[in-house]
């Protein structure tokens, strides 16, 4: 991979991973309401576990999805699903007249599952191997290049998501205000499902 292609790949990769999705608002709800620290296994779990699906995305699954064009729709079903059920569960996260938080962050595993019905993720990591991965090395090696790439740039992307929502939680001292920030995350959510549903 020439140097040009390279700063290409994480300049792509640090702009889709930074702009908002599912992956930002779930990280920036948990900063409000939980803080960095115990945002941070969320924050690795979306970094490592979309950096391996990206490897597994060039290995595998584009040659899977050919073969089996049905599969989009049954990822589009089970995504929005589960999206649907994750804002129900971000919008109910204080009640009104709650004095703390309930509930509990993702934990690493949690937020590395979460990136294979994350509609974004998905679209990240198929045009990045399809755009990106070198043709002149092995397919396992040329993902592990794109992969390793996202890594790099989606965990200080990721995070900067994960302050902004800790910055946020100071204006958010009353349960109210936090019910209405969650609401509203809650609904920017179900939103960031608009493009794969008209796709």
């Amino acid at each position: 991979m020439s140097f040009e292609i390279l700063i290409a790949l994480m300049g792509f990769a640090f702009a889709s991973s930074v702009t908002p999705g599912p992956n930002n608002l779930m990280v920036m709800a948990s900063g409000a309401n939980y803080g960095l620290r115990r945002t941070v296994p969320h924050v690795l779990g979306i970094s490592l576990g979309h950096a391996f699906m990206v490897w597994m995305v060039g290995v595998v699954l584009l040659q899977v999805f050919d073969s089996y064009p049905a599969l989009n729709l049954i990822l589009k079903v089970l995504s929005t699903a589960y999206m649907l059920w994750l804002a129900w569960k971000i919008a109910n996260a204080v009640p009104p007249e709650a004095k703390e938080v309930t509930g509990k962050p993702f934990t690493f595993l949690q937020a590395a599952a979460f990136q294979w019905v994350n509609p974004k993720a998905w679209f990240m990591a198929i045009t990045a191997i399809s755009a990106y991965a070198p043709q002149d090395r092995n397919i396992a090696i040329g993902a592990l290049i794109v992969a390793t790439a996202f890594a790099a740039t989606n965990l200080p992307a990721v995070t900067i998501w994960a302050w902004i929502g800790v910055q946020v939680r100071r204006w958010l001292g009353t349960a109210r205000r936090l019910r209405v920030f969650n609401v509203t995350m809650a609904v920017l959510l179900v939103g960031s499902l608009w493009p794969m549903l008209v796709a």
